[in-house]
């Protein structure tokens, strides 16, 4: 097994099935030089999200507590390839992007990296698509990190650094980034952003008004330490 496709999925029955249909069109369009599997981390769903995974073929992990960090790191634990790509369950990735993914760690430069951001084709909130281009072109080549939405590492860079730190409910794939960015230095290999877009839902733009979502993501950033309760990283967990 060469790769791994790790989704981390609460109550996700209703866009999961884009996302594995878009993780199985990558798989199958490098079939011929990578093997992979694809894993989805039922991250104690009420709704069909574990039944809607097995329909697509996915082997699918059961986690028990609401916390992001931990699905992710459940799903490295079951998997059986050597790369890890993290993908969201809201989050459509084409088969070049996953294969340049690949490429970049077998080829020996890179440990891990991530991609730039975009969303979904259709109407997309204005606030979003600044967002995007903020953390497109400033944020990620200043401060290089991965989103959570697509993260890529070598296996054996996820066990040495110990995988997402779990005592973060968000915000988890920044601390994982810097991990993997300091890993990599004492070995000689780089983390890589690629030049290459995600699809991902816009659907807490739709959820939220501009002011709730100030309202919700401005203490978090004032007060990093609430990163580590649920609570006030509800944008995260609460599906309407």
């Amino acid at each position: 097994m060469d790769y791994s496709i790790i989704i981390p999925a609460y109550n996700e029955e209703d866009l999961l099935p884009l996302t594995l249909e878009s993780a199985l069109a990558a798989k199958k369009a490098l079939s011929a030089k990578f093997a992979g599997e694809l894993i989805v981390v039922d991250n104690n769903s009420s709704d069909r999200t574990a039944e809607i995974a097995k329909l697509h073929g996915a082997r699918v992990v059961f986690e028990k507590e609401n916390c992001i960090a931990r699905a992710r790191n459940r799903g490295a634990e079951a998997a059986g390839g050597r790369f890890l790509i993290f993908l969201d369950a809201d989050t459509t990735a084409s088969p070049g992007l996953v294969g340049a993914a690949l490429s970049a760690m077998s080829d020996g430069g890179a440990c891990a990296g991530g991609c730039f951001v975009g969303f979904e084709d259709g109407h997309v909130d204005r606030t979003a698509k600044v967002l995007a281009w903020i953390w497109n072109h400033i944020i990620i080549r200043i401060y290089p990190v991965a989103a959570g939405s697509f993260l890529f590492c070598l296996k054996e860079a996820w066990l040495g650094t110990g995988g997402f730190d779990e005592r973060y409910y968000a915000s988890e794939e920044v601390h994982f980034s810097k991990a993997l960015r300091k890993w990599g230095r004492m070995r000689g290999l780089s983390f890589k952003v690629l030049p290459l877009h995600v699809q991902s839902s816009s659907r807490k733009f739709k959820t939220y008004s501009k002011r709730q979502m100030i309202s919700k993501i401005l203490p978090l950033i004032l007060c990093p330490w609430r990163l580590r309760s649920r609570d006030s990283c509800s944008i995260w967990y609460v599906r309407r």
